[in-house]
């Protein structure tokens, strides 16, 4: 009989067996390379504002927005994409975004209050344990909101606030894809869709008009493609009549940059295991790369999905929630270098309050030297100024050297990094824009 303990021995046995890749050399400076072509760009922003410093690149988010939807609308008949507002909730990316033609995807009643100041006028509102203010402010803006429901007591709420305005709302079913553990908290088990659409029909101010589902870190499209078959097989059991309200099926978002998930050793399941064993990952070094399909192989993959699953039994428009695929390349960091305490120990100006946890422990992201530029990567502890040793930025940086007021430069910092920031021990840092040289205020106006 396998035990728990022969499941993880097997497990780690594989781990090691097939660990994970490690970062192309060639790749790696090609991007520190593509950077250092901005150097003047970005000293320039660092002496007129001084550091630690967003960056805020409104091009790339552009040039993003504008791929994504470009892969899906070629393959779908019918595609709305909505950017994730959480991956990075500053107000300016959200209008740059809702420019171009998309929609926002929002999670609280603050992204939503946002959205509505931003002038978004097609919001999907998601996420779960909604309270009663922020139902009834997507209530007063029903005209450009649509309420993707949680559960049946949320369905319920939302009449009764809607009701109470006399206003209909146009709203869509959350279904999780994994009914074990914590993916629990998000949305019914796809087996309680059809009570809950016979309790929707009792509502007279709730407009039932889609189902949404969500998967995380998707590297490929396989987990999405597994769910639409799922969901395909509960549609085909559902009378004709109980699926003609279904006028958009959404994705969800998940999907991983084209340039995959960058990994110290400690970030990888081998480094992962070493840690627990040894306290300390053994004291290796390494970058990895686990790669991800292109944004046009999960178009074609999720075409062929619905096509096989979904389409013979209704046509809806298929809408995606993207956000950090759109935002990652949209934001960077600059710091300066304040105190050399030897040649392989640095202390920046910054600290990683600014993307708000301890990412660097387990992401790898190259630390650049604009002052003293080189394609060469030197080891050095390079790390910020909050009084915790949990502060760190990385364990080499590119450049000649590195010394007290030299600028270094954390591109690519544009995902779940700005919307976890936190006044912890050191200021937040304002926004600059790359295009303007101008600060961005955030929500409140602060710059």
């Amino acid at each position: 009989m396998t035990t728990h303990r022969d499941r993880v021995l097997a497990a780690t046995a594989e781990a090691f067996r097939t660990p994970a890749p490690q970062m192309d050399e060639a790749m790696l400076r090609d991007f520190v390379a593509r950077f250092l072509g901005h150097r003047d760009t970005y000293l320039s922003l660092a002496a007129r504002h001084g550091t630690p410093l967003y960056l805020f690149d409104p091009a790339a988010l552009r040039a993003r927005a504008a791929e994504f939807a470009r892969a899906f609308a070629a393959v779908l008949p019918s595609t709305r994409v909505y950017y994730a507002v959480k991956s990075n909730n500053h107000p300016a990316v959200a209008r740059e975004v809702a420019h171009q033609g998309l929609g926002l995807d929002v999670s609280s009643g603050v992204e939503l209050a946002m959205a509505i100041e931003c002038g978004a006028t097609d919001i999907v509102f998601s996420g779960p344990g909604k309270t009663d203010a922020e139902l009834t402010l997507a209530v007063e803006h029903a005209d450009r909101v649509t309420v993707l429901m949680d559960s049946f007591a949320e369905l319920h709420r939302l009449e009764h606030t809607a009701g109470g305005r006399g206003r209909s709302v146009r709203a869509g079913i959350r279904i999780t894809n994994d009914e074990r553990g914590l993916w629990r908290k998000f949305g019914i088990p796809l087996d309680q869709l059809p009570r809950l659409y016979d309790e929707a029909l009792g509502c007279s101010y709730v407009q039932l008009r889609g189902l949404q589902f969500h998967s995380s870190w998707n590297l490929d499209p396989t987990a999405q493609v597994a769910f639409i078959e799922r969901l395909g097989q509960a549609l085909a059991a559902l009378p004709a009549g109980k699926r003609r309200w279904v006028e958009f099926i959404d994705i969800g978002g998940g999907f991983w940059p084209p340039s995959g998930e960058w990994l110290q050793r400690a970030g990888t399941p081998v480094g992962r295991i070493e840690a627990a064993a040894l306290g300390d990952g053994g004291g290796l070094r390494g970058r990895y790369c686990l790669p991800a399909q292109p944004i046009e192989t999960f178009a074609e993959a999720l075409s062929s999905a619905l096509g096989e699953h979904v389409f013979p039994h209704i046509e809806p428009t298929i809408c995606l929630e993207p956000g950090r695929w759109l935002s990652h390349e949209a934001m960077h960091l600059l710091l300066s270098v304040v105190d050399c305490k030897s040649a392989d120990l640095a202390i920046t100006d910054g600290g990683t309050n600014a993307i708000g946890w301890e990412r660097f422990e387990v992401d790898y992201f190259p630390v650049i030297n604009l002052s003293r530029p080189a394609l060469v990567a030197r080891e050095c502890m390079v790390l910020g100024s909050l009084c915790t040793p949990h502060d760190v930025w990385g364990d080499e940086f590119f450049g000649e050297m590195i010394g007290p007021g030299d600028v270094l430069l954390i591109p690519t910092q544009g995902a779940y990094t700005y919307s976890l920031r936190q006044e912890f021990i050191k200021p937040i840092p304002k926004v600059v824009s790359v295009e303007t040289g101008e600060a961005v205020g955030d929500a409140a106006g602060r710059p």
